[in-house]
């Protein structure tokens, strides 16, 4: 009777989301509830792809389904193989694009990709992951050929291979933004839009601030003061976010650069401040020196891994 139900079954998305975390946050929530879970997963490109390797969605016994694998193209396909997974009660591989069985399915960027179906025999894993992400630790989830999935140390980038796949999982970027202006509040408001976890700080409350800072926080100091910044600017090149940002003209920068040169920073340290800050130079409005910071923040994220 299970399987006529499911062969009926039109897939409906849930949530279209490619974060990663509102994926396993909706499987864990479809497994506690009961229902019959398959993880999908991205394992490989050939050609063009609109998502990265590693890229996840999440479908349920009764059809809905979170996170996206490529552009629109194949999610509902890959859902109603999902829902056959269950079905059969087995892990699967399917094709899409050039060199796979589904002719009618072709993908715009001419390329093809790769999904493992795994069906979910637990939360327990994608549970970890999340508890560790809540703490602002990186995780991360192996999968195996032999279908066990499982909670594992974080890898240093996500990597699938004929052995199965190992994704790692980021806490929510954070922003620590220095500076009390209009740029500083029209930053915090576009970035908050985009998803990060922002606060904006001064230096009265240094020490606090600084504990803020970890591997997957973006400082940016906002300042026209270089004597204002300095005490912050230490405490970032001090911690390890993986970008520093600092406004200012270039002939600023080259002061910025003597100043700490003098108290002892190596060239290597020094470069890690992006300055002037943002993709495009000399942004004289609010609005566009926050797109310019966020877009190089962005990207800077990107290559991090």
């Amino acid at each position: 009777m299970l399987q006529q139900v499911l062969q009926t079954i039109t897939p409906q998305a849930a949530r279209q989301t490619d974060d990663p975390l509102e994926v396993l946050r909706f499987a864990t929530e479809a497994l506690n509830a009961g229902y019959a879970t398959v993880l999908v997963t991205l394992t490989a490109i050939r050609g063009g792809s609109a998502r990265p390797v590693g890229a996840q969605m999440a479908v349920r016994e009764d059809g809905l389904y979170c996170g996206v694998v490529s552009g629109g193209c194949v999610e509902a396909a890959a859902a109603h193989e999902a829902l056959a997974a269950i079905r059969e009660g087995q892990d699967r591989e399917i094709i899409y694009g050039k060199g796979s069985p589904w002719l009618d399915i072709v993908l715009p960027c001419g390329g093809s990709i790769t999904l493992v179906l795994h069906l979910l025999r637990g939360a327990d894993p994608l549970t970890a992951v999340l508890a560790a992400v809540a703490q602002r630790q990186r995780a991360g989830l192996r999968y195996s050929p032999d279908g066990t999935l499982a909670q594992v140390a974080p890898p240093a980038a996500t990597d699938c291979h004929a052995q199965g796949f190992c994704i790692l999982y980021r806490p929510q970027p954070r922003i620590v933004l220095f500076g009390r202006s209009g740029a500083a509040d029209t930053t915090a408001r576009i970035a908050e839009a985009a998803g990060y976890d922002v606060h904006i700080c001064d230096a009265s409350r240094l020490s606090a601030t600084t504990a803020l800072i970890d591997p997957d926080t973006a400082v940016v100091l906002l300042y026209h003061d270089l004597h204002q910044e300095l005490p912050l600017l230490q405490a970032a090149l001090n911690a390890a976010p993986f970008y520093i940002g600092a406004l200012g003209s270039y002939r600023t920068h080259q002061q910025r650069v003597a100043t700490l040169t003098r108290l002892g920073y190596s060239s290597a340290e020094i470069a890690r401040i992006n300055a002037p800050v943002g993709i495009f130079p000399k942004a004289r409005d609010a609005s566009t020196l926050a797109l310019s910071v966020l877009a190089d923040i962005a990207a800077r994220r990107q290559e991090s891994g």
